[in-house]
């Protein structure tokens, strides 16, 4: 199967993290109710890892995006719109036979009973993504590689392609992992594809939600056990926080020329040390691309050293950004700014109450609305 050679280290790079999956055109309704019954739509882009992409770039990163879509206008539009965020797209590769996925979906919250979706993705560019035809030299050209499991639902061969990814391998990038189970993308499919994927990553973010509909597992220490291989796992609680379960990377080829991203994800080394970070309290506009964006924060603060409780902290302000504004996207805070609200202490931050309007630059951290 056509893929890097084994024991082929990457060349030195200057990207932080490259991002692989579908990138879609999405458009938003104009005002609440039943797709059947708006007017109109605004158009945007969606997709976990492009949106995981343009915010690590506005967050300063050098972040790329390897993606396919369509020879059409709304393939031109989609790489437009990520480049414009600063992000590279260099690698993205058009595709004259398929288009480029789009979907409409109403206002209401993702988890809610009236929230609908409607997507126009099958056969798309994305879906035709496999091990021969993506460019391997660019994929691995980062610190991290960051993938998640929406991809592996995509087609057969974006499942195999996932697999000859995550496959360990001299050289190997940093892998984070993000299991994004969409229940509709698997309807038919086994869905227990994603814990294996999961289990030859090194980074994984998993909700808890998510683990009990996708694999019948019930809690943050039982989704440890299934998964002890990733040296840190991040199980998303909801409105109850996050739980990092870390441990030293194991000695071997699998992420072994990570240009020290390695040593920003590790653990004590022996063992897990185990970290509880309380969620936010925000005023929610849209849950939607919430998780990217915990994801990007997340992985900004593990590119930067941080500890594990402020990589939490910067994945619950990126997510607090988006999930008030409208959109999939939006700018994240200023670094310094996220930082001081990042370093309060745990009564401070216990107390924080983030709505609209948060994110700007002149806000210090007593300004922000307190419960």
């Amino acid at each position: 199967m056509p893929g890097p050679a084994a024991g082929t280290a990457h060349a030195a790079t200057t990207t932080d993290v490259v991002c692989l999956g579908e990138s879609m055109v999405t458009f938003l309704p104009s005002q609440p109710g039943r797709l059947a019954d708006v007017p109109s739509f605004g158009r945007g882009i969606g997709g976990a890892e492009s949106n995981v992409a343009c915010a690590l770039a506005a967050a300063g990163h050098r972040a790329a995006w390897v993606g396919r879509v369509g020879a059409d206008g709304f393939g031109d539009h989609l790489v437009e719109t990520i480049a414009g965020y600063g992000v590279d797209t260099s690698a993205v590769r058009r595709d004259p036979d398929r288009p480029t996925g789009i979907y409409f979906r109403t206002a209401t919250d993702r988890g809610a009973g009236a929230h609908e979706v409607a997507y126009y993705r099958a056969g798309s560019a994305a879906s035709a993504m496999s091990p021969s035809n993506v460019p391997y030299g660019e994929v691995f050209a980062g610190r991290i590689l960051h993938l998640s499991g929406i991809t592996a639902a995509l087609s057969a061969d974006c499942l195999e392609l996932l697999r000859e990814l995550t496959a360990p391998r001299q050289g190997r990038p940093l892998v984070s992992f993000d299991v994004n189970h969409r229940p509709h993308l698997w309807r038919g499919g086994d869905a227990s594809v994603l814990l294996e994927l999961a289990r030859r990553a090194d980074l994984v973010f998993v909700g808890e939600d998510e683990a009990e509909e996708a694999w019948g597992i019930v809690g943050a220490e039982a989704i440890r056990a299934a998964l002890p291989e990733p040296s840190v796992l991040v199980v998303k609680r909801g409105s109850a926080g996050a739980t990092v379960f870390a441990s030293g990377l194991r000695p071997g080829p699998r992420s072994s020329n990570a240009g020290g991203a390695e040593d920003a994800a590790a653990g004590t080394g022996s063992g897990d040390t185990v970290t509880v970070v309380p969620a936010l309290h925000v005023d929610v506009v849209a849950a939607v691309g919430a998780g990217d964006a915990f994801a990007a924060g997340f992985l900004s603060a593990t590119l930067r050293g941080l500890p594990v409780r402020d990589r939490v902290r910067h994945g619950h302000l990126m997510a607090a950004a988006v999930l008030t504004v409208p959109g999939d996207l939006t700018e994240p805070p200023a670094r310094d700014h996220a930082d001081r609200l990042a370093a309060l202490g745990d009564g401070a931050w216990g107390r924080l109450r983030l709505g609209p309007g948060w994110t700007a630059a002149d806000r210090a951290p007593e300004e922000v609305r307190t419960s």
